[in-house]
């Protein structure tokens, strides 16, 4: 099949991308996941393989470059002491072996390749913190980075060693593994689920993942969860050489690992192991969706290293998807929070692979053209994620006489959500309602994603309460969120007294920030949190004809005189040109043009003014002549506890704006340990270190510059 043409690529890339991020949020956020890993799979090799072809289409905030979800609320955090990485996938036997070419080129290696073949599990992954031998903290993967504390949970797991077995480990280690329900225990589980008159569990996963994330340990307890470890955050800590070792050393500590696992040579030895495992995949205790091929070497992976977001040393060759057939019961238009409009098909409910699919995007108007997708027919349905499934192909022999193509133009002429009109985007095959933040769905996405973790992280304000918000008036634009009063919030369904007090001191922490999680709150079309980040690092290294005049900067952006926008490196951002943009790091001209184009809208200038006015404030990036003499200039500090007057974003705001850095853990290269309120290992660590710890006051004392007192 030809590659497709740019606007062809570029049409699909947004399509797909769109797409994951709702399957992401329902399987991270919300624990309602519709479709099958598979599926999931199919739709983000699909973007890889186009922005392989396409590397101008690739931007910060795709789906391939993020590992994943964030954690819900209802637990505390934890941040993994190495960052747990997403794999790579392989669907087709072509794609292992390009895998295996790139080892081998970057090892430079003559010969054949050792790799360790195990299968993949279909659960959800942990990682074990161990200290001195003892269990002292378990999280979920979460974003890769953090994740949630499901200490509590995991020590109620059998399979879980609370102490080590042996006397030979660091005296820090980070297990990694997957937590599942095997097949027999699922089985049971079920039964005794109807016999009690109470709804069964849809698949092993999903019943897996939601008793690991009871609030109430004592039912997790009840479910017959099993651990199964994979590798440790730092495998040469354990003093072996190759990864099979790794796995040995586990075991003799007292962990289930899977099987089977085999050391294969190269890639005919892979395949081989892949095929077995198919064949035996009924007989597995355990549902498998993969196999994963990891480079034995231990040495050999510190060579490959890691991209953004998963190891260069393993990939995951995915086990060939399942289908089933149903019936298209409607088609209906979705809007989105970018207030693009796409067709979704709502199907008769069917169970692929032990998962309830219900409805199947159909993407946009040309696919669904394509495809030729109608109401009434029976259509083949992939299992592929659990997320949203992909319609491969209609049974035309089983068409109703009565079906008729569904024209977009013809159906959707005005938004289902405000009524605005519906157009075409020229040169895309996506239709966007044109009503803006008029529109309620894109004001509620737009507020949601501005008060989102990693915007200004507003606690407290959930779908629920956005969406009363914006029905009753009381929020046209972000900027209204701090103008709002208890008495209003006190009125809403679900907020008392408490819950808006709450709110209020949340949205009061919230208007300091950082310039990077404003850029990232305000929507900014392919703007992440990657890219947002490397606009604030570059707001002074931008060379603008207006650099240090405040009022010609307030003009080149567009705004009046009075502007209440009077951070210089926001207004060198706004008056920055697309050449100027292209010149930050991966910063390529489509993304340029969007965040151009973004400050050249007068409302959106006018919210931003707005959110200014308001106080939404932050640390100003210094310039890089003044770097070296700030206050914190190369300072390496850890952050434990909690700060009463500073949340966690905002102290590493304050610290990296003074040329400070934040790490993750204490070591011998650390200068400060600012502890808070019920300061964890690390205050231990930095004491054992005798590294200078700081308190509340010591932490502000620094960042003005002024000597301290530590311990």
């Amino acid at each position: 099949m030809p590659d497709p043409t740019p606007p062809e690529a570029s049409r699909r890339v947004e399509a797909l991308r769109r797409e994951i991020a709702e399957h992401d949020h329902r399987y991270y956020v919300l624990d309602q996941p519709v479709l099958s890993d598979a599926e999931y799979d199919r739709l983000l090799q699909e973007l890889r393989e186009l922005e392989a072809a396409h590397p101008e289409l690739v931007t910060p905030d795709s789906p391939t470059q993020r590992v994943g979800g964030a954690p819900r609320d209802g637990f505390s955090t934890v941040e993994h002491d190495t960052p747990m990485l997403s794999l790579d996938n392989a669907f087709e036997e072509g794609d292992l072996v390009e895998f295996d070419r790139r080892v081998r080129e970057r090892l430079q290696a003559p010969g054949e390749v050792v790799y360790t073949g195990e299968p993949k599990l279909d659960g959800i992954s942990l990682s074990l913190t161990y200290e001195d031998g003892l269990l002292v903290r378990a999280g979920t993967r979460g974003d890769g980075r953090t994740g949630e504390d499901v200490t509590a949970n995991v020590q109620t797991i059998g399979s879980v060693p609370l102490r080590l077995r042996g006397g030979e480990y660091p005296s820090r280690l980070e297990v990694r593994g997957e937590v599942v329900i095997r097949s027999e225990d699922f089985e049971k589980l079920n039964a005794e689920r109807l016999e009690a008159g109470e709804r069964p569990f849809a698949n092993p996963r999903n019943a897996a993942a939601g008793s690991l994330r009871q609030l109430d340990p004592r039912i997790t307890a009840r479910r017959p969860l099993t651990l199964f470890t994979f590798g440790v955050g730092e495998p040469l800590a354990l003093d072996v050489a190759t990864h099979s070792e790794v796995l040995d050393r586990l075991a003799a500590l007292g962990f289930r690992t899977t099987g089977p696992i085999e050391r294969l040579r190269g890639v005919a030895e892979c395949l081989s192991y892949r095929q077995r495992l198919i064949e035996q995949r009924e007989a597995l205790p355990y549902e498998v969706d993969g196999v994963v091929f990891k480079v034995d070497d231990l040495t050999a992976r510190e060579q490959l290293g890691f991209t953004a977001r998963a190891p260069r040393w393993a990939v995951a060759f995915k086990l060939p998807a399942r289908e089933a057939t149903t019936v298209v019961r409607e088609i209906l238009p979705s809007v989105g929070r970018t207030g693009k409009v796409t067709p979704l098909a709502r199907l008769e409910p069917v169970e692929v692979g032990g998962v309830t699919v219900s409805r199947a995007s159909l993407h946009n108007a040309d696919e669904l053209e394509r495809k030729d997708v109608r109401e009434g027919d029976t259509v083949m349905v992939r299992r592929a994620g659990d997320v949203i499934p992909e319609v491969t192909t209609v049974v035309m022999e089983k068409r109703p006489p009565q079906a008729r193509p569904w024209r977009f133009e013809e159906r959707v002429a005005q938004c289902p959500e405000c009524g605005s009109a519906v157009v075409r985007v020229e040169g895309e095959a996506a239709h966007r309602c044109i009503g803006g933040l008029s529109c309620p769905a894109q004001l509620e996405g737009a507020i949601l994603h501005f008060a989102s973790r990693r915007a200004l992280d507003i606690d407290g304000l959930g779908e629920k309460i956005v969406e009363q918000l914006i029905s009753k008036g009381m929020v046209r634009d972000p900027a209204d969120l701090f103008h709002l009063r208890h008495a209003q919030l006190a009125g809403l369904e679900r907020m008392g007294d408490k819950s808006a007090d709450n709110l209020l001191t949340s949205l009061e922490r919230a208007r300091q920030t950082s310039l990077e999680r404003f850029l990232y709150g305000l929507g900014i079309q392919h703007v992440g949190d990657v890219t947002a980040r490397r606009l604030a690092e570059a707001a002074y290294r931008l060379r603008c004809d207006l650099e240090g005049d405040p009022g010609g900067l307030r003009q080149a952006a567009g705004l009046e005189p009075g502007s209440a926008v009077s951070s210089e490196a926001l207004l060198r951002l706004m008056a920055a040109s697309a050449e100027e943009l292209e010149a930050i790091e991966d910063i390529g001209p489509v993304v340029a043009r969007a965040i151009v184009g973004f400050f050249a809208e007068p409302h959106n200038r006018r919210v931003i003014e707005r959110l200014r006015a308001a106080g939404v404030h932050w640390p100003e990036p210094l310039p890089s002549a003044a770097a070296t003499e700030a206050p914190l200039a190369g300072a390496s500090v850890v952050l434990t506890g909690t700060l009463a007057g500073w949340t966690r974003g905002q102290a590493k705001a304050a610290i990296e704006a003074r040329g400070g850095r934040v790490t993750g853990s204490v070591s011998r290269r650390t200068d400060y340990v600012v502890a808070g309120e019920d300061a964890g290992s690390k205050l231990d660590r930095a004491r054992q270190l005798e590294i200078p710890i700081l308190d509340e006051a010591g932490f502000q004392a620094l960042l003005e510059g002024a000597p301290s007192d530590a311990d």
